[in-house]
């Protein structure tokens, strides 16, 4: 009997060591200041600064410019050259199901991203994060640092968190809690076309009685919210009124879902008729387009669905998905970049196919940077290589939107030099070794 035992602990230990070499280690704080100096460093903000240097201590970014027009004594400094490369703000990844969703549909374990009922504004997405997920450090090593995780269902869901991609639990994985609340807006019919873009919420076609139904229940939630929230101590503490409150006073934005051009206004019009400060529309796509006047009318930034989708229709423009980002732009309409698929990783090529169809580079990085941070409500702190902000940055021997010569060297989260080793990179050593050791 001690043998089995003896054997089940040595078994245990080797395999917990083995499922801890997968995922590497958490980064510190930052101790010492850093200086990357000699690059081309791409701010987010649309300016390239040639032979460049940026400098962070204690998570933040102290200085940024040219290295000509530097007087930094370097003494004390971590100095790591990068010439020839170049610096970019971490990317931020919205409306996702990283950290939620582990292998996909059909596999229930793996996914933890909805509770049952249609009305749970109190539900928080941060709670069910996963740090140890296996897709975190894989994205990571694209240059994604940040991502928006939401959870799913249909009406209001639940709360959304943004966080940073390297933490030991979610707490610490905490980047900015449960500031949005996202919202299903019911449909009347079903979605048509052969593409569209898959979302938070995708309430099933349903005919008139049962969208009024929803509609109705939407109502009666915002109208008791809007009560609640006038009461200063309320005698009572009602959970899902309590997370909605939020909205009335501009700390949370409502993040609005909707596959038809009708839904969209009724959803917006909605919102604004609550008193609902800030709106996003996300799961953008040729339908929003149809409605383009309305969103710049209202300014209601978009969050694009996957650019590298097929267009909606059979007489779309095939290539409308890649020119949506730059017609949005023209129509002075706040744009952000997400994408629809589980090959999270894909977001700053889906990108950099934009720039072919009608964006600079620069505004190309900035669907990904600074746009999505000022949608998220964190532009204040991240999203763009400044002075006081934090030190959220990649360093790439080529251009971070091109899968050709992508190819990231060196990230910071807070300051915090984090590993870009990944299961795909374990793997590929491994498998390498194999055949090396046939030679």
């Amino acid at each position: 009997m001690k043998t089995r035992i003896y054997i089940s602990l040595i078994v245990f230990c080797a395999l917990f060591s083995y499922a801890a070499a997968q995922s590497p280690v958490v980064a510190p704080a930052q101790k010492k200041p850093v200086m990357l100096t000699g690059g081309t460093i791409h701010t987010g903000t649309g300016e390239v600064i040639e032979n460049g240097l940026v400098a962070f201590t204690g998570g933040k970014i102290t200085w940024i410019g040219k290295v000509s027009d530097s007087k930094i004594d370097k003494s004390g400094y971590e100095v790591i050259d990068v010439t020839g490369k170049h610096v970019y703000p971490g990317l931020i990844f919205p409306n996702t199901s990283l950290g939620l969703t582990e292998i996909g549909s059909g596999v229930d374990v793996a996914n933890d991203t909805r509770e049952s009922g249609d009305l749970n504004p109190n539900v928080r997405a941060i709670a069910a994060y996963n740090t140890d997920s296996h897709v975190i450090p894989v994205i990571r090593s694209n240059g994604i640092l940040l991502a928006q995780i939401v959870p799913q269902g249909s009406l209001l869901p639940g709360t959304s968190s943004v966080v940073q991609l390297d933490a030991w639990n979610w707490k610490d994985a905490a980047y900015r809690t449960d500031n949005g609340l996202m919202l299903g807006w019911p449909r009347k019919s079903a979605l048509t076309g052969r593409g569209g873009a898959a979302s938070f919420a995708q309430m099933p076609a349903s005919g008139t009685n049962t969208y009024d139904k929803n509609v109705e229940q939407l109502e009666k939630i915002f109208t008791d919210a809007v009560a609640y929230s006038s009461i200063e101590k309320p005698v009572d503490t009602n959970l899902r009124l309590e997370a909605m409150k939020g909205l009335f006073d501009g700390s949370k934005t409502l993040f609005i879902n909707s596959s038809e051009a009708k839904g969209i206004i009724a959803a917006v019009s909605f919102a604004k008729r609550y008193g609902v400060k800030k709106i996003v529309l996300t799961g953008a796509n040729e339908t929003a387009w149809g409605v383009k006047d309305f969103l710049r009318e209202n300014g209601i930034p978009v969050l694009l669905a996957n650019p590298l989708s097929l267009p909606m229709y059979e007489y779309s423009d095939i290539k409308l998905p890649f020119k949506l980002a730059a017609m949005f732009m023209k129509e002075g309409i706040l744009v952000g970049l997400t994408y629809s698929s589980q090959a999270y990783g894909n977001l700053p090529f889906a990108a950099g196919q934009t720039v072919a169809y009608g964006l600079t580079k620069e505004e190309a990085l900035q669907s990904v940077t600074l746009n999505t941070a000022k949608i998220l409500g964190i532009d204040d702190v991240t999203g763009s290589l400044e002075i006081g902000k934090d030190a959220n940055i990649v360093v790439s021997t080529g251009d971070i939107l091109d899968m050709m010569t992508n190819n990231i060297e060196i990230a910071f989260i807070t300051g915090r030099n984090i590993s870009l080793d990944n299961k795909h990179k374990q793997l590929y050593r491994r498998f390498q070794a194999k055949y090396d050791n046939m030679k």
